[in-house]
């Protein structure tokens, strides 16, 4: 009754917001961006309130919850980028086949995953000094859930079809909101594995619409050689990428979750939590930069101006959020988290400088990805990896974790702009 009530409720909210936006000639990828700007807002209240209600030390334990799932979102949005690109490219028959595939190899790989979480949790616990293992293991049991939806959303995306892929994403979120603070409201329930329990559920809302008609569980004709040899093709190099973003972006959080004690580890997620708005503004960027690409290289037209186009809204944006965060430092972190996490308030620009450098140069690998050109997301790899091995090695304070993200990825946006303006010499038609 309640997914039912949920399901309806969002669609028609989604809907009156399209017709206020369609009379004021709106396009579908701006309603995109407006719910998505939504979703992240949602999200942020979401942790913003965990934050508050939990404390440092137990919000450090949720912390590691919300990052080791984004940790395995790389599998998840290796499958969702690689439905949305062939999902453009094949025919009607094809298409059936290819998804009826995709959904075949996500279901067995989030089974086994998950089952690994589960096995394996007391080790999880023990790696990420978490205060219990059943975090880990309600969350093994949605792994699958979180592959099936990203496959449905990936037809969305590349078939363009916003408003349903914006409703997925919504219901996600407000279910979330929901399921979580229904428990530590009403029932007083304030254990990591009840934020575990409140994720998964959200996967099975995110799910909703779900194009079932696509999907067959009995593939009886097969893809051509040249299509499989395609596909296997752009996924190791999607997954390559989808690892080296995760390792850039997240495995800060863990690490210093892993070195430092409980209090400074939920100060430091406090922190990485406000600086990664860039990150996140940038990321709906990049959700519409790949189909519009790809669909301008088939017509053979130039896809520079779309480069430049998304690039100086992150830029715009990334200038913005830096120059708050050195400003208002105090009053950001007091708004958004209370007076115990004060301390971190001298570090969040810097923070935030260091993920809008990554954010910027993310747009490059996302554009030549389209473009099937893997040597940025070689580059992208090898910064992600050093930076990965740099915080292992220097990790003496928690301001010093911050300046080796600063300097990685300000010398990945160097290298990555020098690749761009030395191929452009040389292809003008990209």
């Amino acid at each position: 009754m309640l997914k039912k009530i949920l399901n309806t409720f969002n669609i028609l909210l989604l809907e009156m917001s399209i017709k206020n936006l369609i009379k004021r000639k709106v396009s579908s990828e701006q309603i995109f961006m407006i719910s998505v700007l939504i979703v992240n807002g949602g999200n942020y209240v979401y942790n913003l309130v965990l934050a508050r209600i939990l404390g440092p030390s137990k919000f450090a334990d949720v912390a590691v919850l919300i990052t080791f799932l984004l940790t395995l979102s790389f599998i998840a949005m290796t499958f969702q980028l690689v439905t949305a690109k062939f999902s453009m490219l094949f025919s009607v028959q094809n298409f059936r086949i290819f998804v009826s595939l995709m959904y075949r190899n996500a279901i067995i790989i989030g089974v086994l995953l998950g089952l690994l979480i589960m096995i394996f949790s007391r080790e999880l616990q023990a790696l990420f000094n978490t205060s219990a293992a059943a975090m880990f293991v309600v969350f093994g049991i949605g792994v699958p859930l979180y592959f099936i939806m990203s496959i449905n959303r990936g037809i969305f995306q590349g078939k363009k079809e916003f408003k349903h892929l914006s409703i997925t994403y919504l219901t996600e979120m407000l279910s979330r909101l929901l399921v979580t603070f229904g428990f530590i409201f009403l029932f007083d329930l304030k254990a990591a594995a009840i934020i575990a329990f409140g994720i998964i559920i959200s996967f099975g809302f995110g799910m909703l619409p779900f194009r079932y008609k696509v999907f067959r569980v009995a593939i009886k004709n097969k893809l051509q050689g040249v299509y499989r040899s395609q596909i296997k093709h752009f996924f190791l190099l999607t997954a390559f990428y989808e690892l080296t973003q995760i390792i850039i972006n997240n495995s800060d959080v863990l690490l210093v979750k892993h070195y430092f004690e409980p209090y400074n580890a939920g100060l430091y997620a406090s922190l990485a939590l406000i600086g990664r708005v860039v990150y996140f503004v940038a990321w709906m960027f990049v959700m519409l930069l790949l189909p519009k690409v790809i669909e301008l290289k088939k017509e053979g037209q130039s896809t520079h101006g779309v480069l430049f186009k998304y690039m100086g809204y992150i830029t715009f944006l990334s200038c913005t959020i830096v120059l708050s965060c050195f400003l208002f430092p105090e009053t950001i972190v007091h708004l958004l988290f209370g007076e115990r996490y004060l301390e971190i308030s001298p570090l969040l620009w810097k923070y935030a400088l260091a993920t809008s450098l990554f954010a910027v140069s993310n747009i490059f690998a996302y554009y030549y990805l389209s473009l099937d050109k893997y040597i940025p997301v070689m580059i992208s790899g090898f910064f992600g990896m050093l930076q990965f091995f740099l915080i292992i090695w220097f990790h003496e304070t928690l301001e010093q974790v911050v300046q080796i993200q600063i300097l990685s990825m300000f010398v990945l946006l160097v290298v990555q702009i020098l690749f761009y303006w030395k191929l452009r010499k040389f292809d003008y038609n990209m």
